[in-house]
């Protein structure tokens, strides 16, 4: 157990520029408190003791304003930051060394019965604000942008904006049109409706001179036939 807290520590102050010291980490992190009573609480599920389980889950959330339903699975190095309106669904699974801004929903649709949330891969980031809703996986290394609404299943090597969620760049390539090749920062993420009007802008413009080139050519056909007539 003090292994484990020790490891999440290191991570929180390995990604965090603001935490100082282990000290301040351990005593003032809601995003560490959450997991460490997670674990407790996932335990208790385990064990078929769901209501304690669920009592554990509810006043956590009540002191972190994180939920986390116990039956979620939680990989290592999982990293909650600033945390607040977090949401965690029951069969939602995370792997490894992911990273969660605060306001990020990982849950259902309504519509599904069973595995209802998503399976998030290793070495993920989840933007501020973001929901990713479905029992689809999003693959390992990709990153979700603020606020996108993702309701499919992502590629690995992946950045996805926009609502609903769509995939702009994969394995550093652009796959939408003006789409730019990033390292996500939660500032500098493209936007798939500029790009799409951008795109929209530039295939007008070659239709314009691909017009006034035809219209260029039949001018010259007309005053040639003038001129041998």
């Amino acid at each position: 157990m003090f292994k484990t807290i020790k490891e999440d520590i290191k991570v929180i102050l390995d990604r965090d520029p603001a935490a100082r010291n282990w000290f301040e980490v351990l005593l003032l992190y809601p995003g560490l408190h959450a997991l460490l009573w997670h674990r407790v609480s996932h335990w208790l599920y385990n064990k078929k003791m769901y209501f304690l389980a669920r009592a554990i889950s509810q006043i956590t959330r009540f002191f972190t304003g994180i939920e986390i339903h116990p039956g979620a699975k939680i990989g290592k190095g999982v990293f909650i930051d600033h945390g607040m309106g977090v949401v965690i669904g029951e069969t939602t699974e995370i792997g490894d060394n992911c990273t969660i801004y605060q306001g990020v929903t990982l849950g259902g649709t309504g519509k599904d019965k069973g595995k209802r949330h998503p399976t998030i891969g290793n070495n993920v980031l989840i933007g501020a604000g973001a929901k990713v809703l479905g029992p689809f996986k999003v693959g390992d290394n990709s990153k979700i942008a603020a606020n996108a609404v993702v309701l499919r299943e992502v590629p690995p090597n992946s950045t996805v904006v926009g609502v609903p969620g769509r995939v702009v760049t994969k394995d550093n390539k652009r796959v939408a049109p003006a789409a730019v090749t990033i390292d996500l920062d939660q500032i500098h993420v493209p936007d798939p409706v500029s790009m799409e009007l951008s795109s929209l802008l530039a295939r007008l413009e070659q239709l314009q001179r691909e017009l006034y080139e035809c219209q260029l050519r039949e001018k010259n056909k007309a005053q040639s036939k003038e001129r041998n007539n």
